[in-house]
């Protein structure tokens, strides 16, 4: 096969260039250990044989990246945000922060932002990849990692999450231990696969227990405080309300409490509640809120360091990565009332 018609490898660049493969690595990622005069000619030759790294890079490193979330309005995106800083900080790499909604068709796309920043990968969280999208970051050459993608992602797309199912076993296992029979839970939007497994999660505990699930006690929300509250009040004005109440995130259980409050219920002595996050106000809730954590932070480091092994054509163990989810048991969890 002629090289004309041939993708170029490292090898051949090597070759060309007179110098060993990994003096071309260091070009490619913009080390400062080669000589000006070395670095000239790999990187006349990158050009000339417009030379794409594994996944589609780019041959020049711009050190930088995008993070790209929909909205800085939790502490949930404070967390991912802070992981993803600390790896990039720690690598001397940038990183541009945009926010975006799902709902939000004003232009210009995100999927424009890596050429407006001349950025070198993407970093997308709690959104929905299309295949259209997908397309555009290939055509410019830039790395993606997705954190708790909406919907499945392709196989060969790189992901980070959390053991969602486990989560939720866990939370409902813990309620089912105490006495709990009436247990609810509100989770996130209906077609987030973090949702829906936090609840299949929770379907399963009861199954396992022999409880027949009431579909009367499974609720959606948008893990957010208000609609949780909402939901909470429906499920307490019920003639069997539920003893327990499994929130889909910490903010959601947040709602629940406030449900409580004005129900005049106590928690936990009334009604007991688990979130999901544990998020630092877990703690400083009252009374402090028993919780699945989620290492969030980490789930930021691991995405950031993902998307630098992608950049430095490193191939992956795997392109779906899923951190240990953990029970924190505080004090919002009780037998039920005897009543």
């Amino acid at each position: 096969m002629s090289e004309q018609h041939s993708r170029p490898t490292l090898a051949l660049i090597a070759e060309e260039a007179g110098v060993s493969q990994a003096t071309v690595s260091k070009v490619l990622n913009g080390r400062t250990d080669v000589a000006p005069a070395t670095r000239e000619r790999v990187e006349g030759l990158l050009k000339s044989h417009n030379y794409l790294a594994p996944g589609g890079r780019r041959a020049r490193r711009s050190g930088l990246i995008d993070l790209v979330i929909g909205g800085l309005d939790s502490p949930w995106a404070i967390e991912i945000l802070r992981g993803v800083e600390s790896e990039c900080a720690d690598r001397g790499v940038g990183a541009v922060v945009s926010l975006v909604r799902d709902e939000d068709a004003r232009p210009p796309s995100w999927t424009s932002l890596p050429a407006l920043h001349h950025s070198d990968g993407v970093i997308l969280v709690t959104s929905r990849m299309t295949h259209k999208q997908r397309e555009q970051l290939e055509r410019a050459g830039v790395a993606l990692v997705v954190i708790d993608p909406v919907n499945l992602p392709d196989s060969d797309i790189a992901s980070v999450g959390a053991t969602n199912w486990a989560g939720g076993l866990a939370a409902t296992e813990h309620l089912l231990s105490l006495g709990h029979r009436r247990i609810a839970v509100i989770g996130g939007p209906r077609e987030m696969l973090c949702s829906q497994a936090r609840i299949d999660g929770y379907r399963a505990a009861l199954e396992r227990a022999g409880i027949e699930i009431d579909r009367r006690l499974i609720r959606y929300g948008d893990f957010r405080h208000e609609g949780a509250f909402r939901q909470s009040q429906d499920l307490l004005d019920l003639d069997d309300p539920p003893t327990a109440i499994f929130a889909g995130s910490d903010q959601q259980a947040m709602g629940t409490y406030e449900a409580a409050r004005q129900a005049g219920l106590r928690v936990p002595q009334d009604l007991s509640v688990v979130g999901f996050d544990d998020l630092p106000m877990c703690d400083w809730l009252s009374p402090p809120l028993t919780t699945v954590r989620q290492p969030l932070e980490e789930m930021g480091r691991t995405a950031a360091r993902t998307l630098f092994q992608l950049l430095d054509g490193q191939s992956l163990v795997s392109t779906r990565v899923e951190l240990a989810t953990e029970l924190r048991i505080r004090h919002s969890t009780a037998a039920p009332p005897r009543d």
